[in-house]
């Protein structure tokens, strides 16, 4: 069994690979069994529905980050309050279509960890916000 430290170490990994676009690094870091749930119950298992499911979002920008506010972890769960912060919108997302406009908002993660690999991640996110500033 993994410690809270090593599971928010390993959570830190998978944000930063994110924020690289290193893709198929994540595979390495995930559980056969992971699901990634955006928003409340909409599941989507394995690592390609993660990536089937958010890279459209971060192709959106030119740029983006992925800075890490807060981790807090116990046993096997890593909760992260982390930002979003893209520049310049190039293609769609949320519905909103592509007007250069750069967008900053807050997430709550929830990630859980089987073997020492992410087998859970849990997203909640204001979506509304996120297009108001792309079409504002």
């Amino acid at each position: 069994m993994t410690t809270p430290e090593q599971n928010k170490e390993l959570v830190r990994r998978f944000y930063a690979a994110i924020e690289r676009k290193e893709f198929d690094a994540l595979h390495a870091m995930c559980h056969d069994e992971f699901v990634f749930y955006n928003q409340l119950d909409t599941p989507h298992p394995g690592v390609a529905g993660l990536i089937e499911a958010e890279k459209k979002n971060f192709d959106a920008f030119e740029s983006f980050r992925f800075p890490i506010e807060t981790l807090v972890a116990e046993g096997d769960k890593v909760a992260a309050y982390m930002l979003f912060e893209g520049r310049n919108q190039v293609g769609p997302c949320v519905g909103a279509a592509a007007k250069g406009n750069d967008c900053r908002f807050s997430l709550f993660m929830l990630l859980t960890i089987k073997d020492g690999k992410i087998v859970e991640k849990r997203a909640h996110f204001d979506t509304g916000d996120i297009y108001r500033q792309l079409t504002a």
